[in-house]
């Protein structure tokens, strides 16, 4: 039967796979076929999320400890990687810290592990033919920073907002191999980058009656979005910073 947004056939690596979006977006490639490459620092996690795959599908999932902030470590990931169909970059922290408290530690971590490694890891794949002609790269951003901030969200902000820049210039130097390049930008998700945050239970309920559907995305509904972009469905888009979010920017 004729389903645009399978993904049988296609190999895809997705980092920060060992929790929140990442795992989810694994799970959902698997169920729709694809052969998945898991990266992520955290190797417990990661083999979490490997056992789910293989249960969910026979096919050879594989999965890469790797500290990509580390350029030898990228390296390594590269060289290991088969040729791929997709690409989700989607490892990525947060921390709340007002302007007047930024300090050169936090924002190097930050930007480093939001902005730089997917810089450089997307580079490099690229540089060693490691994307197929015809494939989707889909990068996590955030309303963050490309939409809206918010108090002390400063340096989250700038590092999605520098993902989205890269974004857009790669997908305009890649189209000449046929390579899509895209993004989502979801709202606020329950994930342990909601749930470590600083906010009370108070504050988060105060939050969500900001959102026009009144709730949190769930991790899967990121994942679909990113299914979407990944697939064949998706064939003539690129360059564009999909908004999930349920209503959040209608309201700022």
């Amino acid at each position: 039967m004729y389903n645009p947004f399978s993904l049988e056939g296609k190999t895809i690596m997705v980092t920060g796979a060992g929790g929140g979006i990442g795992k989810a977006t694994a799970v959902v490639c698997a169920k729709m076929g694809a052969t998945m490459v898991l990266t992520d620092i955290n190797e417990t996690t990661l083999g979490e999320a490997l056992n789910i795959l293989k249960k969910e599908s026979p096919l050879n999932h594989q999965m890469v400890v790797a500290d990509l902030t580390k350029q030898d470590e990228l390296d390594k990931l590269v060289n290991y990687v088969p040729a791929l169909d997709g690409f989700v970059c989607n490892a990525g922290i947060s921390k709340v810290l007002p302007i007047q408290f930024l300090n050169e530690e936090d924002m190097g971590r930050i930007c480093s592990i939001n902005a730089f490694a997917p810089m450089y890891l997307t580079q490099k794949l690229y540089k060693k033919k490691k994307i197929n002609k015809g494939g989707s790269i889909v990068f996590t951003e955030s309303i963050s920073g490309v939409k809206m901030v918010s108090m002390g969200g400063v340096m989250y902000a700038v590092s999605k907002n520098a993902l989205d820049a890269f974004m857009r210039n790669a997908a305009l130097e890649f189209a000449a191999r046929n390579i899509r390049v895209n993004s989502v930008n979801p709202s606020r998700v329950n994930t342990n980058i909601v749930k470590n945050a600083v906010y009370s239970a108070e504050e988060v309920e105060k939050d969500i009656q900001t959102y026009p559907l009144k709730r949190y995305a769930e991790p899967e509904e990121i994942a679909n979005a990113i299914i979407f972009l990944l697939s064949d469905a998706a064939s003539y888009i690129t360059g564009h910073a999909l908004i999930i979010d349920g209503g959040k920017t209608l309201t700022c």
